[in-house]
């Protein structure tokens, strides 16, 4: 039944390229020439930019700068998209740069873990394994670490040039003194320190002279500016933390809005892309620019940054920290769990790389910050990459008993009869999956009712319904055990109505049901996840998001499915015929051995109002 193009999805639609203002100002930039000539700033050493296939410095360049400290979730997969996408449209790069200036929050696991989602998304940010060189560092691939000793001296030029002072208040005092938005903030009775003694008290700070907390470099910007990101931000603290790649060399360590900046200089970026949360703090990005640049430390024209509006998907949620509740907490079963919106969840669950990305763009890019998508749109996505490549297959979800009764009679006790149907309707070039009919076979619970309600064509006493692929059958009832349970239904073959044959439409039926046979069916794990929370926006507001978690976002069925899937491997995408679209769970599937398949979604939208 496998084929090489199993899943491999249908290509995503074309860019809508009016609709997207990040790529306006790109376009913009190369036609004005707005980046040529360009080079690369700091001094030997700095940074990898020695590294293979550093771009032409005039062509685009962006970057995807996650914090190594947890495992990636959808809205970074908008993030991944546009950054990768609109680096390769133009020609340029994008790099792949591992935020990891808190060295207390960050793990290599974590690093594997965005390596790995970046790769199955489809992007390998140019870059390709070398087996002979296991986890080494690839071209187009950066730390913020890979900076330290720049960001050091950078912070020594802003201290001996008076745009940076070392504060010994506490954090509580630091707090009540930068004021808020109705108050402006008050200036530290260290600020007017000597550039040589602030000078002194950082290099005491770097030599792990005093204890954590005790100071803070922060940069001299404007105490009373309305922005309160400009109220002296802080650049670096004390932290006596092992880093995952500098080790134990040091124990100060830069902030985010200090660091992010300079990465961006030195890797030559030409269009920093964030989302809406970071426009505030761009003015302290061009300030920071600006005072490295009057110093030469860095060469204009610098980087610029860019916010759009981040990707809200209705019943998720992103926050880091309650995804970590989730997990800890024990509401999900581990990071992967395939109701979490974390990219290894989504991608167990059965997510495509290609439903992501298209289901990305046409999210849009705009600077509205509010808009929620809603999760049907990642569905649709999904359906729409799917079925024009998966394979089909029939499984029966909730197994009932079906007894032919005259098989016997017409057919012989130990016939099975050979039935066939295309893996795909729609290409014939993929083959035929076979499987057999007996006297019993499995049959959907919900196929037969007893007293039928209107409009019900399937079985019931009197009716008759094809066996998809199979042949008519007439109902005649059921049997049902002590308490009242229908354990098994009964009914007759209809002679010279097989599928494909041609008496096959000498009796005229209204309901058309699939089955498995019971010789050749095999038992399979099902599990059914539906969406985590009940409620569109389950965090906004402050509420407890917990209350809003569905108690039926998980249900596993013991099924029946057809054999062709004996040898499905772990990862491979199916459309059980009636029932939606699954995949082989790429943990606990074992080809032959132990079929578990998740459903990824329904043939249409469930949730729909």
């Amino acid at each position: 039944m496998s084929s090489p193009t199993n899943n491999k999805a249908a290509p995503a639609a074309e860019p809508t390229k009016a609709g997207n203002f990040i790529r306006q100002i790109v376009e913009h930039d190369l036609q004005h020439g707005t980046y040529a000539g360009r080079h690369w700033g700091g001094e030997p050493g700095d940074g990898p930019s020695h590294q293979a296939g550093m771009a032409d410095p005039a062509k685009v360049r962006t970057r995807f700068p996650p914090e190594p400290n947890g495992y990636l979730h959808i809205g970074h997969a908008k993030s991944i998209w546009l950054n990768f996408s609109l680096a390769a449209e133009f020609g340029g790069v994008c790099h792949l740069r591992f935020d990891d200036t808190n060295p207390e929050k960050e793990e290599q696991e974590y690093v594997e873990a965005i390596r790995e989602a970046v790769r199955w998304l489809g992007w390998d940010h140019h870059f390709a394994d070398d087996p002979a060189r296991p986890g080494m560092r690839q071209p187009h691939e950066y730390f913020a670490s890979d900076y330290f000793d720049f960001m050091y001296r950078a912070a020594e030029y802003l201290i001996e040039a008076g745009h940076a002072y070392v504060d010994e208040q506490t954090p509580e005092q630091m707090r009540a003194n930068r004021g808020d938005f109705g108050k402006p903030g008050i200036d530290s009775p260290f600020r007017s320190r000597s550039p040589a003694d602030n000078l002194a008290r950082f290099r005491e700070m770097r030599d792990g002279k005093h204890p954590d907390g005790a100071m803070v470099l922060r940069a001299k910007v404007d105490m009373a500016s309305p922005n309160i990101n400009l109220r002296d931000p802080t650049l670096y603290r004390i932290r006596r933390a092992t880093h995952h790649n500098t080790g134990d060399t040091w124990c100060i360590y830069p902030m985010y809005t200090f660091a992010h900046p300079i990465e961006d200089a030195l890797e030559q970026i030409t269009h920093s892309i964030c989302t809406l949360e970071f426009e505030d703090q761009r003015p302290f990005y061009d300030w920071l620019m600006e005072r490295l640049a009057e110093g030469g430390l860095l060469t204009a024209p610098p980087p610029r940054q860019y916010e759009f509006g981040r990707l809200n998907v209705g019943h998720v949620i992103t926050s880091k920290r309650k995804l970590r509740q989730l997990v800890e907490e024990g509401h999900v079963n581990g990071w992967d769990d395939p109701r979490m919106p974390t990219l290894v969840g989504l991608r167990r669950r059965g997510y495509t790389p290609e439903a992501l990305r298209l289901f990305a763009e046409r999210s849009g890019v705009t600077k509205s910050g509010g808009a929620w998508t809603d999760y049907a749109a990642l569905d649709a996505a999904l359906r729409e990459t799917l079925d024009p490549v998966v394979p089909r297959a029939m499984a029966v979800l909730e197994p009932l008993a079906l007894e032919i009764t005259n098989w016997d009679e017409l057919m012989g006790p130990a016939h099975l009869e050979p039935c066939s149907a295309p893996v795909h309707p729609h290409h014939p070039e993929m083959g035929q999956r076979h499987f057999t009919l007996g006297r019993q076979v499995w049959i959907e619970r919900d196929d037969y009712a007893e007293v039928p309600p209107k409009g019900f064509f399937r079985l019931f006493p009197g009716n008759k319904v094809r066996l998809k692929y199979g042949y008519v059958i007439e109902c005649t009832g059921a049997t049902k055990d002590a308490e009242g349970h229908i354990t098994k239904v009964l009914a007759k073959l209809v002679p010279d109505t097989k599928s494909g044959t041609p008496g096959a439409d000498s009796v005229k039926v209204k309901g058309v049901i699939t089955w498995v046979g019971a010789a050749d069916g095999l038992h399979a794990t099902v599990h059914l996840y539906d969406r985590l929370f009940t409620e569109e926006q389950p965090d906004a507001g402050g509420k407890d998001f917990l209350k809003a978690l569905n108690p039926h976002s998980l249900r596993t069925a013991r099924a029946v499915v057809e054999p062709a899937l004996a040898q499905a491997q772990p990862e491979e995408r199916f459309q059980f015929e009636r029932h939606g679209f699954f995949v082989a769970d790429r943990r606990e599937h074992q080809p032959g051995k132990e079929l578990v398949f998740n459903r990824v979604t329904g043939l249409r939208d469930s949730w729909g109002k």
